[in-house]
């Protein structure tokens, strides 16, 4: 696929002198995806502040409905991944893309109009097939309107905004909380799809080098030489068929499972197994937005080559395991100190995870080299769904009522997957994938 050229980042000189300018990024295309990235992020905090509640007392839905209806959806989400990045590099990921944004816009706004459970199911699982979908071609598209030393650096800035809009979102969601009418809530619901309807025109304005309506020619004849050549066959997925790709994938996916860590075991070991307060829930929160906000960024640094990336992930899986046990050491102790293990303990796995993103994002662009983005954005992104999915499951089960040794095991399945990164980079070398 055909990646921007370095002369696409600005000069400082053009950059205004103000306070607040030193916080925009000095690539153009960048600020451009960081501004369509604010935007689709802000909608999708507003939604998902107020959507459970909204299915559940509005629609009716009862929590195991729901429940299922959202794991099925995810499902899908994880099936959707691998065909869209498929379809960008036969149609090229700008037009896939726009399309599979307007479809999540459209799909969000059938929720205010949905009538009946099975209705339900399949719209929830539409939305999620056309959002992952978009995620795997989003990370292609970086790949093509980014130059290859400026990607990951790119998605950890893109990575802060997507916080910040996320924090902003959920503000706003907020007040519809507060006010708690069906309209207020309706009102959320179709703000959010029309952010992503807004993105999809964004995306169609946004400047594809080689894109003239159609593939360039260099990406089609790329396309086929992979497919007819080193993926034994036309119509074949060369990421399928890379096994060092497949296994930093499936690695990256068990780091992954830190989100599920965060969101569902911390709370839940919060609430059923420490004395600490609740609102310690939502102080974990905030501790780890600031820190990613604030060193996401810099964790990309020196992940340029494939062997620094590796490492990285190796760090992260040790912080990660470390951060395991310090949370687990809360139980038993009085509540405020409960309360300040509990936040050493994110403050950790915030460090561990600006690493692991990092580090995994270069692997998944390093070993696909120039070769079909789509195709292995779309594998590598089926791989982040997949963990997305079972991870509440796997990270409850483990943790809540087996006390230390529960986060002991999971510290050591992360510090597992870290360290293996470096090996499957060294196989990855040995085949040549690549380079040394």
């Amino acid at each position: 696929m055909t990646t921007a050229p370095a002369a696409t980042a600005a000069p400082s000189s053009d950059l205004p002198a103000s306070g607040a300018s030193r916080l925009l990024h000095p690539d153009p295309t960048v600020r451009r995806l960081a501004r369509i990235t604010l935007l689709n992020t802000v909608g999708s905090g507003l939604s998902l502040s107020v959507g459970v509640l909204f299915f559940t007392r509005f629609l009716g839905l009862s929590a195991g409905r729901l429940g299922f209806a959202l794991t099925a959806a995810g499902l899908c989400g994880v099936l959707a991944s691998v065909p869209a990045g498929r379809a960008a590099d036969r149609w090229g990921s700008r037009p896939v893309l726009v399309a599979l944004v307007a479809l999540t816009g459209l799909g969000t706004a059938g929720y205010t109009l949905v009538d009946g459970y099975p209705a339900f199911v399949a719209l929830a699982c539409l939305v999620a097939a056309a959002d992952r979908g978009s995620a795997a071609v989003r990370n292609a598209l970086y790949a093509e309107v980014l130059p290859a030393d400026k990607r990951v650096a790119g998605r950890a800035y893109l990575r802060v905004v997507t916080n910040v809009g996320l924090c902003l979102g959920t503000g706003v969601g907020a007040i519809a909380l507060q006010v708690d009418s069906r309209t207020g809530y309706l009102t959320a619901i179709l703000a959010d799809a029309a952010s992503y309807l807004a993105v999809a025109v964004l995306f169609q304005r946004l400047r594809v080098p080689g894109w003239s309506g159609v593939a360039s020619a260099e990406a089609v004849e790329a396309s086929k030489t992979v497919e007819n050549g080193a993926a034994g066959g036309r119509g074949r997925n060369p990421a399928l068929r890379d096994g060092p790709f497949l296994v930093v994938t499936a690695l990256g996916s068990v780091l992954a499972l830190q989100f599920a860590m965060l969101e569902v075991g911390v709370p839940l070991w919060i609430v059923q197994q420490t004395d600490a307060p609740r609102i310690t829930v939502a102080g974990t929160l905030i501790v780890n937005t600031v820190l990613v906000i604030a060193f996401q960024v810099r964790a990309t640094r020196g992940t340029e080559h494939p062997a620094a990336a590796a490492r990285a992930c190796g760090r992260s899986g040790l912080i990660l395991a470390a951060s395991c046990l310090v949370i687990g050491l809360a139980h038993g102790t009085p509540a405020a100190l409960a309360a300040v293990v509990v936040l050493v303990g994110v403050a950790l796995q915030a460090v561990g995870e600006v690493l692991g993103q990092a580090g995994t994002w270069a692997l998944s662009y390093d070993l696909a080299g120039e070769r079909s983005h789509g195709a292995y954005q779309g594998v590598f992104n089926a791989g982040m769904s997949a963990a997305l999915m079972i991870g509440p499951a796997v990270v409850s089960t483990a943790v809540i009522g087996h006390g230390l040794v529960g986060w002991a095991a999971l510290g050591a399945l992360l510090a597992g997957a870290g360290l293996a990164m470096g090996p499957a980079v060294r196989w990855a070398r040995r085949r040549g994938a690549v380079p040394v």
